[in-house]
């Protein structure tokens, strides 16, 4: 892991909240000139800390669709099945997110579709491409109650653990 001191810590709270920061308002509420703070910025997109910037999009104004969570359990558990699976998953647009978990299956998946019947064509061409599904449970998303919150950093982070 790559050693964050507070400042690098409350780079990150910030752009959390707010991507679309300017690098001068970033650097004036974490009291930094903007170089250095410009800096730490870049060594910690660099290091991968930083992986991206995107909008969060209230699709229900944009598009009809249905979200669905799946869970999925493999016939076989073979590094070749689960490989063909993870490049399979990674070529559908529509899974838009991929969990490998422990412990009764083996995949979650986050999939955002037009409707069920799209979805049904999208399960039925995972099925006919031989995946190798021992199983899987749909399960309907009716509400959203929470979604793609700000990491819980001073939950995760322990003063003085790494010390």
């Amino acid at each position: 892991m790559l050693k964050l001191d507070p400042r690098d810590i409350a780079i990150l709270k910030i752009l959390s909240e707010d991507g679309r920061i300017s690098k001068a308002a970033l650097a004036e509420k974490i009291n930094l000139s903007p170089t250095p703070c410009w800096e730490r910025l870049k060594r910690l997109e660099k290091a991968g800390v930083i992986s991206g910037y995107h909008a969060d999009v209230e699709l229900k104004l944009v598009a009809t669709h249905v979200s669905l969570f799946v869970t999925v359990e493999l016939e076989r558990h073979r590094a070749e099945d689960f490989q063909i699976f993870e490049r399979m998953i990674g070529d559908c647009a529509e899974i838009t997110g991929c969990w490998a978990l422990g412990g009764g299956f083996d995949y979650l998946l986050q999939v955002t579709t037009r409707d069920i019947d799209s979805y049904q064509r999208l399960i039925d061409g995972l099925l006919e491409g031989g995946l190798a599904m021992a199983r899987y449970f749909t399960y309907v998303v009716t509400k959203t109650v929470k979604s793609g919150g700000m990491p819980p950093f001073d939950a995760l982070l322990v003063p003085g653990e790494d010390e």
